[in-house]
């Protein structure tokens, strides 16, 4: 689906469940990682994530869409547009969209653990990011440190 097909999609769904026209713009942000859509304030577009077509398909693109949209109408016309007000509830269930949408599957990601070690009392530290061990020293006894070991860590995201 192109950005064009898109907007003609978002316009579509805009005149059918909201009665009311779109007039912006409406197109896939590639950085956009874990949210499945956006609705700007500012400039009143909406921004997609392609990856939930992608993974989930043709109906929570729809259901993503129509979640900022109300968004969308309920900010042009002043009312409650944020995710707790009363306005955005019940709109929000009248035309049928979630709340929240799908999760993408879970991606793995890598961490990396340097690990230092006081020369004096053996105390250990375990830090992200590398230290130059000329300048800084054991913060128990004022012992020199040295690098012991670097580790990759591999989670869930």
């Amino acid at each position: 689906m192109t950005n064009e097909e898109l907007q003609v999609l978002v316009e579509e769904i805009s005149d059918r469940f909201f009665q009311l026209p779109f007039q912006h713009k409406a197109y896939f942000n590639p950085r956009l990682r874990t949210t499945g859509g956006r609705y700007m304030l500012g400039s009143h577009n909406i921004d997609i994530n392609r990856k939930y077509l992608v993974e989930h398909g043709l109906d929570e693109l729809i259901g993503i869409i129509k979640h900022e949209l109300v968004h969308y109408h309920l900010h042009l016309q002043g009312k409650g547009y944020k995710h707790g007000d009363q306005d955005f509830k019940d709109l929000l269930k009248k035309v049928g969209g979630p709340r929240y949408c799908a999760s993408l599957p879970e991606s793995t990601k890598r961490k990396r653990i340097l690990t230092y070690i006081c020369s004096k009392c053996h105390l250990q530290y375990e830090r992200r990011r590398k230290i130059n061990t000329g300048k800084y020293v054991c913060g128990r006894c004022r012992g020199k440190l040295l690098f012991k070991k670097e580790e990759l860590i591999e989670f869930r995201a």
